[in-house]
């Protein structure tokens, strides 16, 4: 039984023996590739992710030469020696592994992780280097508040966005519509993450009613992070007066008169209403509603003319200057008569001339003056024809043989009237 209990000593000892072998196998390995020259080196960059992406360390070596490469965390424990990961960490997975690459990822990434990885090369003497992992958290929440729901207009509100649990600490950007503003920013740590409140003064008015007020974050861990208020402001009406009719020209005497009044506000005018300034409303207006009409104007008319309207903000109003001017009139053309004086049509118009019905009447005045001057021009030559010829045959008659009536037979009238008679009394016919 002793001898062969002695074989089983060698054998148990033998048995222990593989156990050891690999790890003699590995360490001569080891000491077998540590290279004797010089011209290794590591390369890597630093890595910036974002809190739960995927980062990706790499280690390289230029002139390699095969030694053996290895990665190890911010504690010092070895993530991956060669291609074997000794650390039971299931989110370091190996992307690659050659002679002259070792290229480690991380699935979601915690600040936890943060903190600088070390690349080692195994040669005489080792080779290190590290790269430094920083982890980005985006803003948590983004949120506005506003000091009123609801302003009046000229008031000065106050607007604070917050942009909480971030790193690193945030940017806050206001903007009115299209328009930058500015605020001023307070930031508080908690731990490793930052949170950062940004303060706005707004005076607003009448415009800015339904206009957004837009918080934006600029931090590197997003894009286009943003929240937005719209603003809802009260003001007092805007009141204005148009004239309906007459839509143009002046306000003449006699023609009716039609005003309208509009107002606008926030919450709506609830009442409106039509006054004279400085004197009675006159009993012939008629007020319906927004509407004012003046069926015939007179001079008493004249006046200013306003429409109020309020609501809960104010009161507001509108003036119309009323200016009643007198009627156009129009001479008729003249009588055309044999004198010599003419008369040409004259249109009385208002001082301020120059509307298109008063062109009209203008050019209608011309037109009849020229036409009335040619009829008298013509009838005066007409006139003098007449006297010409009546002139000349009279004179005609005139040179007949002067004495034949008073001659007792043909021979006689002959000779008196060739002048033979001495004694013959010459007669003598006037044109008158």
């Amino acid at each position: 039984m002793a001898g062969r209990a002695q074989p089983s000593g060698p054998a148990g000892s033998g048995g222990g023996a593989p156990g050891l072998l690999p790890l003699l196998l590995l360490l001569l390995s080891a000491a077998a590739i540590i290279p004797r020259g010089d011209g290794q080196n590591l390369v890597t960059e630093d890595v910036t992710v974002v809190e739960g992406d995927v980062a990706t360390i790499s280690c390289r070596v230029k002139n390699s030469d095969d030694s053996v490469i290895q990665l190890l965390n911010p504690n010092r424990q070895t993530i991956y020696f060669r291609d074997f990961r000794p650390l039971k960490d299931s989110r370091f997975q190996l992307v690659n592994f050659s002679n002259s690459e070792l290229r480690v990822s991380l699935t979601n990434v915690s600040i936890s992780d943060e903190g600088r990885y070390f690349c080692q090369l195994y040669t005489d003497p080792p080779q290190e280097i590290y790269t430094t992992i920083t982890v980005l958290v985006p803003p948590r929440n983004l949120v506005i508040d506003i000091e009123k729901e609801t302003a009046v207009e000229g008031e000065e509100i106050e607007l604070n966005c917050t942009a909480m649990a971030s790193r690193p600490a945030t940017t806050i950007r206001w903007f009115k519509g299209n328009k930058e503003l500015t605020g001023k920013s307070e930031v508080e740590r908690w731990s490793d993450m930052y949170t950062v409140t940004s303060q706005l003064l707004l005076k607003v008015g009448r415009e800015d009613d339904g206009v957004p007020v837009i918080c934006l974050v600029d931090h590197p861990a997003v894009k286009d992070l943003q929240t937005q208020r719209y603003l809802e402001v009260m003001y007092k009406p805007q009141v204005r007066v148009s004239q309906n009719y007459p839509l143009q020209g002046l306000t003449r005497e006699g023609e009716p008169l039609e005003l309208t009044c509009t107002a606008f506000g926030k919450p709506q005018p609830t009442d409106m209403r039509w006054l004279r300034v400085d004197d009675e409303m006159p009993q012939h207006v008629v007020v319906s509603g927004s509407n004012l009409l003046i069926s015939n104007l007179n001079k008493t008319d004249n006046g200013t003319y306003r429409c109020e309207a309020s609501n809960a903000v104010g009161k507001s109003h509108a003036d119309y200057m009323l200016f009643v001017y007198d009627p156009p009139t129009t001479i008729p053309p003249p009588t055309t008569t044999t004198t010599t004086t003419t008369t040409i049509p004259t249109t009385i118009t208002d001082s301020r001339a120059g509307e298109d019905g008063a062109i009209r009447s203008v050019d209608h005045a011309v037109v009849g003056g020229v036409v009335a001057v040619v009829v008298f021009a013509m009838l005066c030559l007409l006139i003098i024809l007449g006297r010409y010829f009546a002139r000349h045959k009279g004179t005609y008659f005139t040179h007949e043989a002067k004495g034949a009536d008073d001659a007792a037979d043909a021979d006689t009238a002959i000779i008196n009237a060739e002048g033979g008679q001495n004694n013959s009394e010459e007669k003598k016919e006037y044109f008158i």
